[in-house]
């Protein structure tokens, strides 16, 4: 089956078009209706095509605010190839504000490859697989830790096991310039949209530019001034001389499932150590209270090996098997 959403826009027209996907919704207020996500193509002289998205959950935004922002500042004449922009990919959890999609509970990077006839967020997958992909050079999926993880902002890559993809995936991280670059060597999820533009041969990138449900505005600028010097290092744009330099960036990477720390018992969490801090193996993360128990020991809770601290969970409420941190460490160039 193809995809069922479709759009008045071009995508091999020249110039600048603004404008929506529309995916079929019939429902009782509106039997023929769309669920309606922006769309921005930005189209110049030769080059590649950049897929850029942001609002795949929708409780993270600073990747939302700055590739809105660059879609209107984004001239054809300052192109040298396409630029395809979906600021709120899932429009149903971005204008809900919610991390899954309000009409399915479907959590979009956890649906790809897709399915053209499963519910909005299936649709929504497939149809960036099989329609956004197949035109794409390079995607980069823009995050934050949503409404209840707090990051480090870094800029990311998921390895392929592709060595020549890897390379150059690598090299656009590096050019985009964030404190920190996060290699995933440990992703074995199939579901997510690195790892289908991975099948694809697309050199990919994500990355997490805040947390905590808010808008960090030092994640905005890292993220507004990596896209430029990602499309410069592409060659779709010329370099600003008047960009500020990157920041030294530090290559850190997550290996296993023991850099994760996750919730033993229900309660409220009260952290042992801050984001970013250098931890050992054995090192004490945390305590579990039960509050409405208060006769009860709280449940410590430890670190299962050495990192540093990238990310922590945002809210005090807990259940058992949320995740309560996550560790990085140094990457070993070769």
């Amino acid at each position: 089956m193809t995809t069922q959403i479709w759009t008045r826009l071009d995508y091999d027209r020249p110039g600048k078009q603004i404008g929506n996907l529309h995916l079929p919704y019939s429902v009782h207020r509106s039997a023929y209706g769309t669920l309606t996500i922006p769309l921005g193509i930005v189209a110049g002289g030769k080059g590649p095509t950049v897929l850029l998205s942001a609002g795949t959950h929708g409780d993270e935004y600073e990747g939302q605010i700055a590739l809105t922002k660059l879609l209107r500042r984004l001239q054809p004449d300052a192109v040298n190839g396409r630029v395809i922009i979906l600021p709120m990919l899932n429009a149903p959890a971005a204008r809900a504000g919610l991390r899954t999609s309000p009409l399915d509970e479907g959590n979009l990077n956890r649906a790809y490859p897709g399915d053209p006839l499963g519910g909005p967020t299936a649709q929504i997958a497939h149809y960036v697989s099989q329609v956004l992909f197949p035109m794409a050079d390079v995607y980069h999926d823009l995050h934050a830790g949503g409404s209840s993880l707090d990051y480090s902002p870094f800029v990311s890559t998921r390895l392929s096991g592709k060595p020549a993809l890897d390379d150059k995936a690598l090299a656009a991280a590096r050019a985009f310039g964030a404190p920190h670059l996060l290699i995933w060597s440990h992703s074995p999820d199939p579901r997510l949209s690195t790892s289908e533009s991975n099948r694809q041969d697309i050199v990919s990138l994500g990355g997490e530019f805040g947390g905590g449900g808010t808008v960090s505005t030092r994640g905005v600028e890292i993220v507004e001034h990596g896209l430029q010097r990602l499309l410069a290092h592409l060659g779709v744009i010329e370099a600003d001389p008047a960009l500020p330099p990157p920041p030294e960036t530090v290559e850190i990477e997550v290996l296993s499932r023991d850099y994760y720390v996750y919730a033993e018992a229900d309660g409220v969490f009260e952290p042992a150590v801050a984001l970013g801090a250098t931890v050992a193996a054995g090192d004490h993360c945390g305590d579990m209270h039960s509050i409405d128990d208060p006769a009860r020991s709280a449940v410590p809770h430890h670190f299962h090996h050495d990192g540093i601290v990238i990310c922590q969970r945002h809210q005090g409420l807990v259940q058992r098997g949320d995740c309560l941190a996550h560790l990085a460490t140094l990457r070993k160039r070769n």
